[in-house]
């Protein structure tokens, strides 16, 4: 009876125990699995501030060369190489 009881118990314990290591290391949704999802987690958050600042910024940029003319005019010459009609423009490539 003893005998019975003992293998009942350790059957159980051994059961756990599978069961665990299952859970663990073998489990789709194991524990590697998901430490690496949070670490991605991690950095995606912060990827999305660094985002969400930039584009503060840039409507802020935005807001304040639609509001300028001047300052509308210096961005375009500069970053579109715009010029006026009487202008001849120069562009320097150093190699």
């Amino acid at each position: 009876m003893k005998k019975l009881i003992k293998l009942g118990s350790n059957f159980y314990a051994l059961a756990t125990a599978f069961f665990l290591f299952w859970m663990i290391f073998i489990d789709s949704n194991n524990v590697v699995n998901q430490w690496q999802l949070s670490q991605k987690l991690g950095r995606l958050e912060d990827q999305k501030e660094f985002y969400q600042d930039r584009k503060v910024k840039i409507k802020e940029e935005r807001q304040e060369l639609m509001s300028n003319p001047e300052l509308l005019e210096k961005f375009a010459r500069e970053k579109y190489l715009m010029k006026k009609q009487t202008e001849d423009l120069y562009v320097i490539v150093k190699k």
